[in-house]
């Protein structure tokens, strides 16, 4: 099919291995091996609910905006065109209501209802987000019971072991946000609860916190936590009472504290987030119709219940024309951006009508307000091809005109869309375009356009994360809104027989000027690159707020970003980014610092690199005889070797420490030209305290039976493939293909002491191995290995696919791994 001449990327590069793994591993289907095939894929299916008669027509402006940088979510690209009856959605909002089944009072469904419901829309591929604050608190009477409640938080716990669970449209786990107001009794225990390593692993948390609590926050007064569900007699006796609008008050607390808690755990633990409910609630062009308490799991969709992300990111990297200076002065290309994102308009609109819905409730709501939400990815990288610095005013002066162009292409294509099928049913001209709304402040040519003809679409922009999108679509151009994080880094990949394979992923921006500019550049010598390459490590926290600030009066719902701060940031100034949020009219803020607290647990930490001698292939022995697997009947008479050994390690806890005694047998060589040692015996001295001395005392004498049975190395392997449920430990330290050390992890306490007992067999071996040289003979020892200034602090989280440390969170709403960087699901 021939295709508009749209413009797309003007200088192509060949794609990086990253970006040929990702397509194939999530959005390639049987028989696809090319980006011709996937872009037809999913513009016959957008164009397929078109009239007949303009179904060839659309298809083919669909492709051709596909391939000029227009693309779609991950689920969209993944899914569409295909006979999986998988959403084409990547995101819900689900309403919880006060009740355990069935619906409560108002109507919200109840926590079990809820939790079937949200199940089955992660099963189709959705993420979801909710807001708990109708569920009644902990100590709440529950009248058809006689009994007392349990909380919010312990039916989140339900909910994060239901998305442990359900597989999520056959590729991967769902997402979840939760939310609790911030005036909900219930709200300390909800923010703290993350501070507990491995609890609501697959959840995002933010506090919903209100223009009033903002206000007491700087008055330095009182805060009452309410609810409509009256306290026990119990929470009576401590001084609850009834308001005269009806809500139970069950305490107050002084609001400054109550503001320093969120801020500690957000600052120790990147959690909660923030999301400022009225502002929300203020710029949303249907609060005539609705009231939105919650946002999908990334944080770009304020939505109400049943509402749903419909999103499709535009790549910037693709009109930015004369890169670098290439062959003329750099210029963003708007006439071709407001082009494309017109025709993005029609698609996303169209997807409404294509995608499979898991639930009636969501498509009901879905057609009765058509919201879309048309974005753009790869921000930082069309800042840097332009010369301009991501942190710098004219930096964000062009990203605002970038938005802004964005904005009036996407209401007028909308408004076009109206005058051929019609406004979104829940359309009011009065309420849409009041006093205070976004549609208020739109230039006066479009309002006047809305209340003659209507509006197709309610909301039209979201920034969202971009993700794998963005590494298999735009050659890893940024990620959404967020300037470059990396120039590049080694990527270490395990293949499906069991090995490794590494190799470099570089940013899209870098790549294009070590092509155009200057091929002697490396990721490796940032200092050769001009000064307008500038990544997130290197700016401000406040100049990371301020192009929120720049973008955000042009986004129609929200902007997924994350704010990188160093570990020393003064928490101070910490708290300050989020009042500095707030008052500039921002709809919520996330920010990313490495974990003092955890710190010891978990930072990185220099290692000297261990050379292991060679050793010599050796013809195979005459003889059966193996020195290490010849059964001991007992133990010989008299002294032998041994090695007392300090094993230090780590778990949720903290330090821990105890000492273990390895006994050695010297036995004849397999060749018989000398002697051996074999580890026989092991055993914890007496008198060290805890809970685990009995079980490690009865393990030891079972690795000693091993031992003198043969099979020592067959128990240690088991050792280490024991788990336990108190999270993860670290002991010991393994080096990268790249050369770096970082943590070794274990499953658990057996594992890792089964680790430590390896390798301390290991050095003996090794020690003995190196006596029979001279010094002189010997490699030298290697150089501490730098860790670099510039890779944030490692994280507590679910354990990464790539480097097995438990050290995955969600970052810019992707499954992020803090340790290897490693970029799994997003959305």
């Amino acid at each position: 099919m021939k295709r508009d001449s749209l413009p797309g990327a003007q200088h192509a590069l060949a794609a990086q291995p990253i970006s040929r793994d990702v397509l194939a591993e999530k959005y390639f289907k049987p028989g696809e091996t090319g980006l011709d095939q996937l872009y037809g894929r999913v513009a016959r299916a957008l164009a397929s609910v078109e009239k007949p008669e303009l179904r060839a027509e659309w298809e083919e402006k669909f492709l051709a905006n596909l391939h000029a940088g227009a693309i779609g979510a991950g689920r969209i690209m993944s899914a569409a065109g295909t006979d999986i009856q998988a959403t084409l959605i990547n995101c819900f909002v689900q309403p919880v209501g006060d009740a355990i089944q069935g619906r409560d009072a108002d109507g919200y469904p109840g926590i079990y209802e809820a939790l079937r419901e949200a199940a089955e829309t992660m099963r189709r591929g959705g993420g979801v987000g909710y807001d708990f604050s109708r569920i009644r608190p902990k100590g709440a009477f529950v009248k058809g019971t006689h009994s007392f409640a349990s909380g919010p938080c312990s039916y989140m716990n339900v909910f994060d072991q239901s998305c442990s669970t359900v597989e999520s449209a056959g590729s991967r786990r769902g997402a979840q946000m939760g939310v609790l107001r911030i005036d909900h009794p219930d709200v300390l225990e909800f923010i703290t609860a993350k501070r507990t390593p491995g609890r609501w692993n697959n959840f995002n948390v933010s506090v919903g916190v209100s223009d009033a609590f903002m206000q007491a926050v700087a008055a330095g007064t009182d805060w009452e936590l309410v609810h409509k569900a009256e306290p026990g007699e119990k929470v009576k006796a401590k001084g609850a009472y009834q308001r005269a609008d009806g809500l139970w008050v069950y305490r107050k607390v002084s609001a400054r504290e109550l503001w320093d808690t969120i801020m500690t755990s957000a600052y120790d633990f990147a959690e909660p987030g923030i999301l400022f409910l009225d502002q929300i609630g203020r710029d949303n062009n249907l609060n005539y119709t609705e009231q939105i308490e919650a946002t999908n799991p990334c944080g770009e969709q304020p939505l109400p219940p049943y509402g749903c992300c419909d999103l499709g990111p535009i790549i910037l990297t693709h009109f930015v024309r004369h890169p670098f200076g290439a062959g003329g002065e750099p210029r963003f290309d708007f006439d071709a951006f407001e082009q494309v994102v017109a025709v993005q308009v029609r698609a996303l609109d169209n997807v409404l009508d294509v995608t499979f819905w898991p639930l009636e409730q969501q498509r009901a709501e879905s057609a009765a307000k058509r919201r879309i939400g048309v974005g753009f990815t790869g921000l930082g990288n069309a800042l840097t091809m332009l010369k301009l610095r991501y942190d710098r005013e004219d930096g964000r002066q062009m990203a605002a005109e970038i938005g802004r162009r964005m904005r009036d292409a996407a209401y007028r294509a909308s408004v076009e869309l109206a005058k051929e099928k019609g406004a979104f049913p829940k359309f009011n001209a009065q309420g849409y375009l009041a006093e205070g709304t976004f549609a208020s402040r739109l230039p006066a040519d479009i309002q006047a356009d809305i209340r003659q003809h209507g509006i197709r679409n309610s909301h039209l922009l979201s920034i969202a994360p971009t993700g794998t999108v963005s590494l298999a679509f735009a050659d890893n151009a940024s990620n959404g809104i967020e300037p470059a994080f990396s120039w590049g880094y080694k990527r270490n990949k395990r293949e499906h027989d069991g090995g490794t394979s590494s190799y470099m992923v570089e940013d899209h921006a870098f790549r294009l000027y070590r092509s155009l500019i200057d091929a002697s550049v490396t990721p490796e010598q940032p200092e050769k690159l001009p000064e307008y390459f500038v990544n997130a490590l290197e700016m401000t926290a406040h100049e990371h707020v301020a192009m929120m600030q720049a973008v955000q009066p042009y986004v129609d719902t929200s902007i997924s970003k994350t704010v990188n701060i160093p570990e020393d940031y003064p928490f101070e100034d910490f708290k300050d980014l989020y009042r500095q949020a707030w008052q500039a009219g921002l709809k919520g803020l996330a920010t990313y610092r490495p974990n003092s607290i955890l710190g010891a647990v978990l930072e990185a930490t220099p290692a000297k690199k261990e050379e292991s001698a060679a050793q010599a292939s050796a013809p195979a022995p005459a003889a059966v005889y193996d020195p290490l697997r010849t059964v001991i009947e007992k133990r010989p008479a008299g002294g032998l070797p041994a090695v007392a050994e300090k094993i230090e390690y780590w778990t949720t806890e903290g330090q821990q420490r105890l000492y273990l005694i390895v006994t050695f047998l010297p036995v004849p060589s397999a060749d018989g030209k000398g002697t051996i040692e074999r580890a026989i015996e092991f055993f914890m001295p007496v008198g060290q305290s805890g809970e685990s001395q009995q079980w490690i005392t009865a393990t030891m004498r079972m690795l000693s039976l091993a031992a003198r049975g043969g099979f020592l190395d067959r128990a240690l392997s088991d050792m280490r493939k024991v788990t336990w449920d108190r999270g993860p430990v670290r002991l010991g330290t393994y080096e990268k293909a790249d050369g770096t050390h970082v943590p070794r992890w274990h499953d658990s306490e057996v594992a890792a002491i089964g680790y430590a007992i390896e390798s301390l067999i290991a050095r003996r071996a090794q020690a003995a191995q190196a006596s029979l040289f001279e010094p002189d003979e010997l490699l030298p020892a290697a150089p501490e290995a730098a860790t670099s200034a510039a890779v944030p602090g490692v994280m507590a989280g679910k354990k990464c696919p790539e480097c097995g440390a438990h050290a995955m969170i969600r970052k810019d709403g992707c499954d992020y791994c803090t340790q290897c960087g490693y970029v799994g699901s997003c959305g």
